[in-house]
């Protein structure tokens, strides 16, 4: 019982967060681990002016007060909290990717309070595989309305919504339509043979008979985008091993190289 009464109470002070990071002054921490800490108030959290990677993960934090001053972090995990507003993110302005699946926003208007975060991109609401949910989730066609409420958004809940990703993904419905469309209309077609009912084919008779070099303007496109997007690929590689790199030389010497993965 007094094991769990300490980690109901558990709050965030200099000294703890000094101890975790390593650091001998709060403004230079970068990174913070507490994942499952039991921490319920976050103290002193907002004199850590300089975080940009932060983990609170599986807590019982209820109150984001403290983080209003962290105007440099970037990635924030929340998930499995007490979490019911979100309102001092609102001045996080640097802030890229946010977590909070597994707590208890019930409220899409609740997120309008994001509306001002330009950089944010990834926000999590709900985690599947680690069964983790808000009960704003349950709201008809929520994650819709959340790509309208914040049109920066390139991905939620782990789905690809804007950028590159999304814009190729339809350009391969088109195709494949459009390749559909062509192919299966011509029923008189030398020998084709129609599959018997109930069991229809992956793909056309003789999809995989060699044709002629054939282009169109919608191939070109694809080819195109595809080869941009794995250029695109290619540098986002480059660039998060080089975070990688340079948060590993931050952690160095005290065991904690994985402490900023979310």
């Amino acid at each position: 019982e007094d094991e769990e009464e300490e980690e109901e109470e558990v709050r965030l002070t200099p000294q703890l967060l000094k101890a975790t990071s390593g650091e001998f002054s709060l403004d230079s921490i970068l990174l913070l681990k507490l994942r499952g800490r039991g921490i319920a108030h976050l103290g002193c959290l907002g004199d850590c002016t300089n975080l940009e990677w932060l983990d609170l993960s599986g807590n019982s934090i209820v109150h984001l007060g403290p983080l209003a001053s962290l105007k440099a972090l970037s990635v924030l995990n929340l998930s499995r909290n007490r979490v019911v507003a979100l309102e001092p993110l609102a001045s996080c302005a640097n802030l890229q990717s946010l977590n909070v699946a597994g707590n208890l926003l019930s409220d899409l208007q609740q997120l309008r309070c994001l509306m001002g975060l330009r950089r944010l991109e990834n926000l999590r609401l709900r985690d599947p595989l680690a069964k983790l949910e808000n009960p704003v989730c349950s709201t008809p066609a929520y994650r819709a309305t959340l790509a309208t409420i914040l049109p920066g958004l390139k991905a939620i809940d782990g789905e690809r919504v804007a950028g590159w990703g999304s814009e190729v993904s339809q350009l391969c419905e088109d195709l494949d339509s459009s390749l559909g469309g062509g192919g299966g209309g011509g029923g008189g077609e030398g020998g084709r043979t129609e599959p018997p009912h109930g069991a229809q084919p992956w793909v056309a008779a003789g999809f995989w008979e060699a044709r002629a070099p054939r282009r169109s303007s919608i191939m070109e496109e694809a080819s195109r985008q595809f080869g941009e997007v794995v250029q695109e690929c290619l540098e986002l590689g480059r660039r998060a091993d080089d975070a990688i790199g340079q948060a590993e030389r931050a952690l160095s010497g005290r065991g904690e190289a994985s402490s900023y993965v979310f």
